[in-house]
């Protein structure tokens, strides 16, 4: 698994729980060092030790783990250039959600080596999606729950209301199925294109 996806696991982890919970986390998984190289490669084992460690830790499913990092990629202050990428998706989220099969490719611009999932969206009706996640061998049972905080967390950033619902369809692929109650429910969190000089 990349490096980049366990650091991910790490920070969030240190930021939300402190330095001292993350240290807890790793000795149960069995870790060797406490902090992970971002490019290097470990063993998909590494990564499952670690989520689970980090799901029996904190009590909750381990689905429910990896939608929180969902949601703390694009809501922690310290993961803002993210946050910043994604927007960049649209003005809103209904252009963002239209984007999302473009994010794999985005992605790989800045990381070739990242193994990002296929991701297609099916447009249903103007408030009614599907995002049809299909991941690369080795990562099963990862993005869909991440990508489905980062979809809720999103959402609050554009000020949308939005019901999700992550299944599987009949050839087990995983499907968030997105229903868009109200585009303008609050305010949106500030974002401007351009960076202010000086």
């Amino acid at each position: 698994m990349h490096g980049l996806i366990n650091r991910a696991v790490e920070r969030f982890a240190r930021d939300t729980y402190g330095d001292a919970f993350w240290r807890s986390v790793a000795d149960d998984a069995g870790l060797l060092f406490s902090s992970f190289e971002a490019m290097l490669t470990y063993e998909r084992g590494v990564t499952d030790r670690v989520v689970n460690a980090l799901s029996d830790a904190l009590g909750k499913q381990r689905e429910e783990v990896l939608e929180d990092l969902g949601t703390y990629l694009v809501a922690s202050p310290k993961t803002d250039a993210l946050r910043r990428l994604l927007r960049f998706g649209g003005t809103d989220f209904v252009e963002f959600v239209n984007s999302l099969d473009e994010l794999p490719a985005r992605v790989r611009l800045a990381v070739p080596d990242l193994p990002m999932p296929h991701i297609e969206l099916k447009e249903d009706d103007p408030d009614r999606f599907s995002v049809v996640i299909k991941s690369r061998p080795g990562t099963e049972g990862l993005f869909a729950h991440v990508l489905s905080g980062l979809l809720r967390a999103m959402a609050d950033d554009y000020g949308a209301l939005v019901f999700l619902d992550l299944n599987k369809d009949e050839d087990g692929t995983d499907v968030i199925d997105v229903c868009l109650l109200d585009v303008d429910f609050a305010e949106a969190r500030n974002f401007e294109l351009g960076v202010q000089s000086g």
